[in-house]
């Protein structure tokens, strides 16, 4: 599903984007040119003023690929009311606005964009969502009857028009719309929202039916977890609830609101419908494109609707968390801490949206602060196992090992330790132990991991390295590397292991050629290029050594690396100075 909306996705936003920068500025210039012809009647006003108009707009390009929305909005409102008849202003401040959140203005702007181009169908949704908001459901069906359904913002919006004819109490025409939409390849896709469409106009078994359809193609999602657990409760069926739920939770998954929805329906309470009304159910829609959109890098454009579909449903705190966790990626953490602290303290979604606040905060250089909140988290909420999770890899980020593995053990009590996914939470204990010299400890999680995940190459990889740095299973130990390296060629940590696992072999010119291919993988690694500067000196490549060496010392940011090859630049690779 997610490939074939997203082979529509890239030419409607992204290309435009990136492509009007160069036309927009070539106007610009011209206009320039324009008005120094004119500068004699116009005392040479122009020419100052149109540069600036350019610098806002170039302004705003970086600032929306920054994902920096207010200030893309700001700056590209500043170029589009300077040049109010141009559409690439305008179009790039109406997005910016979306993207930001600034729903009305991006309408606004939208409008006035489709005075200049009506064939804009991004202005168009933009138009049709706000008409669909405030319920009038004839109008954002009318604003997108015109699109066709053979590009991304097409398909979008047949969706969307379904559910306004859904509001109009005109369902037949909406399932007839979306038929001719199931054609394109999407019918998976759809099936689930026409389960909500059924739910809001009040078929329930209609709706029960179409979720087991969503949940029997795609049962280890979220979402659809919670929609078909609902149909079944709603209906008595408690029991078949239940195995709903169990299915996913037995998988290792887990989400806050599949986790409420299961406690209700213990309780012997019916939860409720997902979509009382029509603007939840679109909502959803654009929650589920738009993280699909994430997910293929599409982030520009996966923010627009991440923030149509909060415009919707400003309830959805599924949405906030999406939207948070987007300007996580793209750098913004004070940004997503804002839409963070906007969770409301009594949402199931609050207690994620603070164990995110504290990731930002380490983001951000205030690790003291992040440990404490998430220690505040774990000290009330003991079932928390992903305040657990997270808490206890910041330890260890903060080289707290006897406090972090103990965090993994709190995490593995809740867990069991018997499920495939639990691999993970061995493997990060056996690194905590191993850096606090328990090995023993740190052997035998390593190896239960394996237990759990065989192939798993982050494993294969530590315990491999680790046992070959303290000449134990030698041959194993480089088999496990190597397989490690098989599944992960593009690796340069594990290859360097490979490679320094050769060093330490005597199998120098494997070793050569290993930790050269690991230093082309990541350049700007300390300890990589370390690595082959003790080789090249080994083998007799001294001039190498010493220029692996000074990388090495000038990209360490820490400084352990710059101390320890301090000395092998001044005398050489010695007993006493050779990398451990």
């Amino acid at each position: 599903m997610t490939s074939h909306l997203n082979r529509f996705a890239r030419p409607v936003l992204l290309a435009t984007i990136l492509a009007a920068t160069a036309t927009y500025a070539g106007q610009a210039a011209q206009s320039v040119q324009t008005a120094q012809s004119d500068s004699r009647t116009s005392f040479g006003l122009l020419p100052m003023f149109q540069p600036s108009i350019t610098g806002a707009y170039m302004a705003g390009q970086q600032a929306l690929k920054d994902l920096r929305t207010d200030e893309a909005a700001r700056y590209f409102y500043q170029a589009a009311q300077a040049d109010w008849n141009n559409t690439l202003p305008v179009e790039r401040a109406f997005i910016a606005f979306a993207a930001d959140g600034q729903i009305g203005q991006a309408a606004s702007l939208a409008k006035h964009l489709l005075d200049l181009d009506q064939s804009n169908e991004l202005a168009e949704l933009v138009v049709a969502t706000e008409a669909l908001k405030e319920r009038r459901y004839d109008a954002a069906n009318q604003q997108l009857a015109s699109i066709g359904q053979d590009s991304f913002t097409g398909v979008t919006a047949s969706i969307l028009r379904s559910w306004a004819l859904v509001g109009a109490n005109r369902k037949p025409e909406a399932d007839a719309l979306l038929d001719t939409l199931g054609e394109t390849g999407l019918d998976d896709f759809l099936v689930f929202h026409r389960a909500l469409m059924a739910e809001v106009a009040g078929q329930t078994e209609l709706s029960t039916d179409l979720a087991r359809q969503a949940f029997e193609a795609e049962p280890y999602v979220a979402r659809i977890v919670e929609v078909y657990a609902r149909d079944l409760a709603n209906a008595g069926e408690f029991d078949a609830a239940k195995d709903v739920i169990a299915e996913f939770e037995n998988q290792g998954l887990s989400h806050p609101i599949v986790t409420a929805v299961r406690e209700q329906i213990e309780a012997g309470q019916r939860p409720g419908i997902f979509a009382p009304n029509v603007q939840v159910g679109a909502a959803e829609m654009f929650h589920g494109i738009g993280v699909a959109l994430s997910r293929d890098g599409s982030l520009d454009l996966s923010l627009v609707f991440l923030r149509m579909g909060l415009y919707l449903d400003p309830n959805a705190d599924v949405i906030s968390l999406a939207l948070g966790e987007l300007l996580d990626t793209a750098g913004q953490h004070d940004a997503a801490n804002r839409i963070y602290d906007g969770v409301p303290v009594t949402s199931v979604m609050k207690p994620t949206a603070v164990v995110r606040i504290a990731q930002n905060l380490d983001a951000l250089g205030d690790r003291p602060e992040a440990l404490r909140r998430l220690g505040n988290i774990v000290a009330t909420r003991a079932d928390d196992l992903d305040a657990i999770s997270v808490y206890g890899d910041m330890l260890r980020y903060d080289e707290q090992y006897p406090e972090a593995a103990a965090a993994y053990t709190k995490a593995l009590a809740l867990t069991g330790g018997e499920h495939p996914t639990d691999w993970r939470f061995f493997y990060v204990r056996g690194i905590a132990y191993e850096r606090a010299k328990q090995w023993p400890k740190a052997e035998a999680d390593f190896l239960k991991a394996l237990e759990l995940n065989p192939d798993q190459p982050a494993v294969l990889n530590y315990l491999g390295y680790s046992w070959i740095d303290q000449d134990m299973h030698l041959e194993e130990a480089l088999k496990m590397i190597q397989k490690a390296v098989d599944a992960q060629p593009q690796d340069g940590y594990i290859v360097d292991s490979l490679g320094w696992a050769f060093y330490k072999l005597g199998r120098l010119d494997e070793a050569v050629q290993t930790l050269e291919r690991a230093v082309l993988l990541r350049p700007n690694d300390a300890e990589l290029n370390d690595h082959l500067g003790d080789v090249y000196w080994t083998v007799g490549r001294h001039l190498e050594a010493r220029f692996q060496w000074n990388i090495a010392a000038a990209m360490d940011e820490v400084g352990n690396v710059k101390e320890r090859v301090a000395s092998k630049l001044a005398d050489g690779l010695t007993a006493e100075n050779a990398t451990e």
